[in-house]
């Protein structure tokens, strides 16, 4: 317990220790002046109860006028979320109305949209390439306008998109280690949760799922929500009509490799059901609680209490 006035601490102990000096030479007077007069006196805890209780709120009251507070632990849902968006030329497929990446912005959306302001949410895209589009902040309007400017295009590298998911959270570059190198000490964030939109079509770029162990390692949990369907659709790239369909099992991997899971969503309202299911970790923060109420409450209640015992024993209050 920590005090914001702590010299009222020992003002309460002064007066605490002059009222009861006081009461005793006020109770010896008035004893000698019964005795003398030829009253009985009364019991000891009528004589002494009424004034032991607001004896007893004078110093419980003096140490609340201290502005007492402690540190209570309080559980709350909290952290970082990067938004991870495949949009690859494969995610305008429209085996997901309208379109893979159209119902990934709109789920994300609603996700974005029922966190509360301890989440910070981020933004990044990755094709090709990975490219932070939003830092992650607790504006989620800004991170909201940053998923409707989303647009398809190239290929797909998971193992990028982790990488650079990575080094937003750490606030570092993250690369694979070479090979027979250790890899790198990332420290360890498990506040912090990448939740990957895509089909699973990887085409390329840094192994995906030795970027996984890297986010293990961190403690970074990865979420994975499927956009598509199995038995898929055809986008046209360069003139050409490719098939795509969705690749779970990379992805499924991915998710289990961190400690996340894999939520598949084949069409445009499971997937907003899906984002639901996102499961976002619960952290302790130590925040201070002033016991200042508390303690005047307890120290109301002893006056009451002792008034009401002097009035109906004695007549009178003091």
């Amino acid at each position: 317990m920590s005090f914001s006035y702590p010299a009222l601490l020992a003002v309460a102990l002064l007066v605490t220790v002059a009222a009861v000096t006081a009461y005793g030479n006020l109770q010896k007077r008035r004893t000698v002046a019964l005795r003398r007069a030829g009253f009985a006196m009364p019991g000891r805890i009528k004589r002494h109860l009424p004034y032991g209780l607001i004896l007893l709120a004078l110093p419980i009251m003096l140490v609340g006028l201290a502005r007492p507070s402690a540190e209570v632990t309080t559980p709350r849902v909290s952290g970082t979320v990067l938004l991870a968006f495949d949009v690859s030329n494969s995610m305008r497929a429209e085996d997901v109305t309208p379109s893979r990446l159209a119902a990934a912005q709109e789920a994300a959306k609603q996700f974005v949209e029922e966190q509360p302001g301890t989440v910070d949410v981020g933004v990044l895209v990755f094709g090709d390439q990975a490219l932070l589009t939003q830092a992650p902040t607790d504006d989620h309007d800004a991170a909201l306008a940053a998923i409707s400017r989303l647009s398809a295009s190239g290929g797909t590298s998971l193992g990028q998109a982790i990488l650079v998911g990575l080094g937003t959270i750490t606030g570092k570059p993250v690369t694979l280690p070479e090979d027979g190198a250790a890899a790198p000490n990332l420290g360890y964030w498990p506040s912090a949760t990448i939740v990957l939109f895509s089909d699973g079509q990887e085409t390329g770029g840094p192994d995906v799922e030795a970027a996984a162990e890297l986010a293990a390692a961190a403690g970074v949990r990865i979420q994975a929500v499927g956009v598509g369907t199995e038995r898929g659709g055809t986008v046209e790239v360069d003139g050409f009509q490719l098939g795509t369909a969705l690749d779970a099992s990379l992805l499924t991997a991915v998710a289990q490799t961190t400690g996340g899971s894999y939520l598949p969503a084949g069409d445009a309202n499971t997937l907003n059901d899906t984002t639901k299911s996102i499961d976002l970790r619960l952290s302790a923060k130590k925040e201070p609680l002033e016991l200042t109420a508390p303690f005047a409450g307890a120290a109301l209640l002893l006056l009451m209490l002792g008034a009401v015992l002097g009035t109906r024993w004695h007549g009178r209050i003091v």
